[in-house]
């Protein structure tokens, strides 16, 4: 007589019943699971693209990750004047400018800094050590390729006068088809905490930027009125792009990366009237300010 080991009667019992029954249904819903995943059967529950994403990048220039540690919490942290710059952005550590391993030690500073800026280390680039690179790795960082060079206006290419030809001949068929830039316009107002973002555009306000207020662009920034909020010209890099407004007196200015806060006070030429801000071209990206003269 064969009894059953849970509760010791006679089997088949009720509760033999129940496990075996408990097992049938759950070998059915694997059975299922695996019919409609077995191969030759095309999901469309998801979709795998590529995708090009606008990341900030921070280039570390001393190797004293304290220092940089504690400027970062002094500019952007929560009692800063400029707390809410950021966005919770995805942020890539360059360490192309540093050299000899890393101490992680101090390193994990920085990384516990960053999102009380409202910064996400995400990724990494311009380490020399594999050593170094498993760490970030280990870390959940992924491994960025290098930046690609940027054009700098005044610098002199030399090629072959058959590439120079070629290139001729290509802009005479493509330049009556390629549109130009694409531009966003907006007629009313921008609001404290309110932020507008011309991707892959210029953008030309026509009411006033208020104080707490932000425009970004991918390409040159217009503001008919007072410019009194953030303006962020160039966002994806581009080092050609310039900043116009008819009374400039901003909280914070950046083209390409490059900024300038309210802390440091404009010349009196400069502050509350026509000006424009552009890139030095000497290849020191610097900020430059400019009156428009009537």
């Amino acid at each position: 007589m064969r009894l059953c080991t849970i509760c010791q009667n006679e089997l088949p019992c009720l509760l033999f019943r129940r496990q075996s029954a408990n097992l049938r249904n759950r070998s059915a819903e694997a059975t299922s699971f695996l019919n409609r995943t077995r191969p030759g059967l095309v999901s469309n529950s998801f979709e795998i693209k590529s995708a090009v994403l606008p990341l900030v990048a921070l280039l570390l220039k001393t190797p004293d990750m304290r220092e940089i540690a504690a400027h970062l919490f002094q500019q952007y942290g929560p009692d800063s004047d400029s707390s809410d710059f950021f966005d919770h952005d995805p942020v890539v550590l360059d360490f192309s400018r540093l050299e000899g391993p890393l101490v992680w030690g101090p390193l994990e500073v920085v990384l516990r800094v960053l999102p009380q800026c409202r910064m996400k280390a995400v990724a990494f680039r311009g380490l020399t050590s594999s050593a170094d690179a498993t760490l970030l790795l280990d870390k959940g960082l992924v491994e960025a390729p290098p930046e690609a060079n940027r054009n700098k206006a005044g610098v002199n290419v030399s090629s072959a006068p058959q590439t120079v030809e070629v290139i001729k001949e290509v802009l005479t068929e493509v330049v009556h088809e390629v549109p130009g830039p694409a531009t966003m316009v907006i007629d009313k107002p921008v609001r404290s905490g309110q932020k507008i973002y011309a991707r892959g555009a210029d953008l030309v306000v026509l009411a006033m930027v208020n104080q707490g207020g932000e425009v970004v662009a991918d390409g040159n920034i217009h503001v008919y009125a007072p410019l009194r909020g953030k303006a962020m010209a160039g966002a994806s890099g581009n080092t050609q792009a310039r900043i116009f407004s008819l009374c400039l007196e901003p909280e914070l200015i950046s083209i390409a990366g490059v900024y300038r806060t309210s802390e440091n006070s404009l010349a009196p030429d400069i502050q509350g009237r026509p000006a424009q801000v552009r890139l030095s071209d000497d290849g020191q990206e610097k900020l430059l300010f400019e009156a428009l003269n009537a």
